[in-house]
């Protein structure tokens, strides 16, 4: 999974990167210069079942699963006609999902672009920016389309054509495309287009600590909430200062400083979370001595997909999935006892794959 981080200038999307992966970076200068490189790094989930598996078998190594997190530079009111373009929406169309981090701090030494906070007014600019950028490209792709049929060499690009046209209809409205219905075969039709607003998105609303639980938050939330009120976003806000600084601290001192700013869980595991949760994600497992280890997979993905997530051979050759969930295998306590138990099973390539299910494929090839 791959999730890029936008926002404003000086809404606090590195400081949020350095929260999410413990990196120390420095943000780059306001307004960016043309050419910044972005920043990129590596998350591994967190996962207390991986953990206690661990203990139990003692592999050789314990492998999590991995989210790639890229602070992506540029992305400011006016860009899409700028020369920043490109890279920042090629940088945009190859994550899974968006963060977007969204001002709501008060700091005179950190400049607001527009002169004051407003977190609204903020987060309406930006998705305008990913709108407007989508259109240009909806318009300049129908166009080349109607040519192609004038020519006789378009028969095929009708579909394109139709999801098109529903895309152009919704953009116009200035509304973001992750808001249209769209069936499998018409996301495939515009798969290669590089529309940055259908992408799910993650909003964050940053705030100083004073603010962490405070009703201004709750009210700028409940605002947020509605302005996203169609598919595929979710709202929530966190202090990227305070998250930056606790993921500088080791285990114990963190958990001490969460419980005093009363923060549930650090940000890494609440982002992260949400990200499943958003783009429909599940973990299953696999262990033994020499490895445990989490997969990453589409919720409602079948045993013989599953197989093929850690080898296409798995895949060609599956026969059964022997399979128990976390919690079942926890109470038997060894594999023997839950297959007397009758909680470890046999299951065949037409069965959904559920979070925490600990599998064992049998194959032949």
């Amino acid at each position: 999974m791959k999730l890029g981080i936008i926002g404003l200038p000086n809404a606090g999307k590195t400081t949020l990167f350095n929260a999410l992966t413990g990196q120390t970076l420095e943000a780059a200068p306001y307004p960016n210069p043309i050419g910044t490189e972005h920043h990129v790094g590596v998350v591994h989930v967190p996962d207390e079942r991986i953990d206690r598996l661990t203990a139990i078998f003692k592999p050789k190594k314990t492998i999590y699963a991995d989210v790639q997190c890229v602070d992506i530079t540029g992305v400011s009111k006016g860009i899409s006609g700028s020369k920043q373009k490109t890279a920042v929406f090629n940088q945009i169309w190859e994550c899974d999902a968006l963060i977007h981090v969204v001002r709501a701090f008060e700091d005179a030494s950190v400049v607001h672009p527009d002169g004051e906070v407003d977190p609204a007014s903020d987060a309406s600019a930006l998705e305008l920016e990913l709108v407007f950028h989508d259109l240009e490209l909806a318009e300049t792709r129908l166009e080349r389309i109607a040519t192609s049929i004038k020519k006789g060499i378009g028969e095929s690009l009708e579909t394109e054509q139709n999801v098109l046209k529903k895309c152009l209809a919704l953009l116009e409205e200035e509304k973001p495309l992750r808001n249209l219905d769209l069936t499998d075969e018409e996301r495939a039709a515009i798969g290669s287009l590089m529309f940055a607003s259908l992408k799910p998105e993650l909003v964050v609303l940053n705030v100083s600590e004073d603010d962490i639980s405070s009703q201004k938050t709750f009210s700028r939330i409940d605002a947020l909430k509605k302005f996203y009120a169609g598919k595929d976003a979710l709202v929530f806000s966190l202090s990227a200062e305070i998250e930056a600084e606790i993921s500088q601290l080791d285990p114990d001192e963190a958990a001490i400083f969460l419980e005093d700013l009363g923060i549930p869980e650090p940000a890494m595991n609440r982002v992260i979370s949400e990200a499943y949760e958003l783009l429909g994600l599940v973990s299953f497992l696999t262990v033994g001595p020499d490895e445990v280890r989490a997969w990453t997979i589409r919720r409602g993905t079948h045993a013989l997909k599953a197989a093929g997530k850690i080898h296409s051979d798995i895949e060609r050759g599956f026969i059964r999935a022997e399979t128990i969930g976390y919690e079942d295998f926890i109470s038997a306590g060894t594999m023997a006892k839950a297959k007397e138990l009758g909680t470890l099973r046999l299951e065949g390539k037409d069965y959904e794959v559920m979070d925490g299910d600990i599998v064992n494929f049998r194959f032949n090839v």
